[in-house]
């Protein structure tokens, strides 16, 4: 379905100008919550056992198995014009999620994809495996934006912008302040149509943006290798954040998140975030793993 089409043309009959409309959804990404309440059919399940591609054995980091923590039916996911999930086949999401909590190599955590035709059978779980009650997921849609064109529920405070001041902001901050001012005046108009036709707010999600400290931690490796390797001078100090956050933008642009669990107190939530044009290609084993755990 042409989402950014039933976006603009909601968007025209509200009277907002064509050309915001466009500047707008160059930054909305619809994406696909997956819950288990709801009606409609499963597209998926948490937990249970895999069905595998025959001869292949179970996931694992050297001799520790991985739990399976989501597998997806993509045949049965709602289509989304500009989404790189496969059309068909299988998603399976394993994870130790306490160890890649504590291991930056990605080891302790495994995409693998099923492309439709394949022979495969239920993979009987090895000795030391967890393996969860499995639970269906049915989809619903849902509108996301970046982090810095949301808008904030608090009046007082930003996640992105921390109520500052305009002569605090970084010198890439003002420049995206000044856009929003110039060129999307109806900014808060469109935020609460693209919600109220995607109002998904299911805790685990397919596609969208990935996380923000997942983006930063991307951007600040990407610039300490650039500078070490002598692609660009010495940075400042007093330059680092402008560049930070010019670099964190690119980077949204390039970066999808995979799959993503919704962050909840005293549990482990894993991201799989990975670059449009490898998604594209269905290359899953370049999906970037990150496990956080949120304490109070």
């Amino acid at each position: 379905m042409d989402h950014q089409r039933e976006f603009r043309r909601a968007a025209l009959e509200l009277g907002i100008p064509d050309e915001e409309i466009s500047s707008f959804g160059r930054h909305l990404r619809v994406a696909i919550g997956l819950t288990p309440a709801g009606e409609g059919p499963a597209v998926g399940r948490l937990g249970g056992l895999p069905r595998l591609p025959v001869g292949m054995e179970w996931p694992s980091a050297g001799d520790i198995p991985l739990p399976l923590l989501l597998s997806v039916d993509c045949g049965a996911l709602p289509g989304i014009d500009g989404s790189a999930i496969p059309d068909d086949g299988t998603l399976l999401f394993f994870v130790d999620q306490e160890r890649d909590h504590e291991d930056t190599t990605g080891r302790y955590a495994r995409v693998v994809y099923v492309p439709d035709g394949t022979g495969t059978a239920p993979a009987p779980p090895p000795h030391s495996v967890w393996v969860h009650d499995h639970q269906d997921v049915r989809a619903e849609l849902r509108a996301e934006l970046p982090l810095w064109l949301q808008e904030s529920e608090d009046e007082d405070w930003h996640e992105y912008w921390e109520d500052l001041e305009y002569e605090d902001m970084s010198s890439f901050q003002q420049e995206l302040f000044q856009y929003m001012e110039r060129d999307l005046p109806h900014a808060h108009e469109l935020r609460t149509l693209a919600r109220d036709l995607w109002p998904g707010d299911a805790f685990l999600v397919l596609g969208g943006y990935a996380d923000d400290e997942v983006i930063s931690g991307i951007a600040q490796q990407t610039l300490a290798g650039r500078e070490k390797a002598g692609e660009i001078p010495a940075i400042p100090i007093a330059q680092w954040p402008s560049l930070l956050e010019r670099e964190r933008h690119r980077l949204t642009s390039e970066w999808t998140a995979l799959m993503r669990q919704g962050r909840f107190y005293e549990e482990y939530s894993t991201s799989f975030v990975i670059r449009h044009e490898d998604l594209a290609a269905a290359r899953v084993d370049k999906a970037l793993p990150v496990t956080g755990f949120l304490a109070p």
